[in-house]
């Protein structure tokens, strides 16, 4: 009796997705830190970050750093975005939720029973991953905007002027380092996920229909 060779399991993440999650990790750390510096330079709140915890030393320094960063995450953001959709990976993996199973997720999720395989990404999952890429996006246009408010005028006009896009970039930067938080509460929680993004690791097999 001849047996049927088994089908190859895929990666959980290929090693372009590895390469350019670390590569976004590098530079929005590096984003996060310096801007904590150049927040200081003139606070929207009523209160300054521990000067320790910026990059950059000075407000000079950490503006470079800022804007290097940027255009790291820049170049890899849209690196990301050519291979989501040239290698299918969007369309396979982070397709848009629909409200039912989007609903049966977070009612597991609240209740702590959420189940997570490796290399597949549940309703929650790819509603946060849409929404993070959207808030970066707005991130980079309201950096740019009151980085440039003369040159980009239009695109400050487009948020309202400089005040405001300030606001906005502000809160952008909130909600990342909200889903980082989460990000890595969940990574602590289910330690198998960051091992499978630093080395080649099968993808779980599929549920059963």
């Amino acid at each position: 009796m001849v047996s049927t060779p088994k089908r190859a399991r895929r990666p959980a993440h290929p090693l372009p997705i590895r390469l350019m999650h670390w590569t976004g990790v590098y530079a929005m750390a590096c984003m996060i830190l310096s801007g904590l510096v150049i927040y200081n330079a003139s606070p929207l709140l009523p209160f300054s970050f521990p000067r320790w915890a910026g990059l950059g030393g000075w407000l000079g320094g950490a503006l470079a750093w800022h804007l290097s960063a940027m255009w790291l995450l820049f170049a890899d953001g849209a690196a990301y975005l050519i291979y989501g959709f040239m290698s299918g990976h969007f369309r396979r993996d982070l397709h848009p939720p629909t409200v039912p199973e989007l609903a049966l997720d977070i009612r597991d999720a609240l209740k702590f029973r959420l189940a997570h395989r490796i290399g597949h990404y549940n309703a929650v999952q790819r509603l946060l991953y849409a929404g993070i890429v959207v808030v970066m996006i707005v991130a980079v246009l309201t950096g740019l905007s009151i980085w440039k408010p003369v040159q980009f005028g239009w695109l400050t006009g487009l948020f309202g002027g400089y005040p405001i896009a300030r606001g906005i970039h502000l809160t952008m930067m909130l909600l990342i380092v909200a889903f980082i938080v989460l990000h890595v509460t969940l990574v602590v929680l289910y330690p198998r996920t960051l091992v499978s993004m630093v080395v080649n690791v099968a993808a779980e097999q599929d549920e059963a229909p």
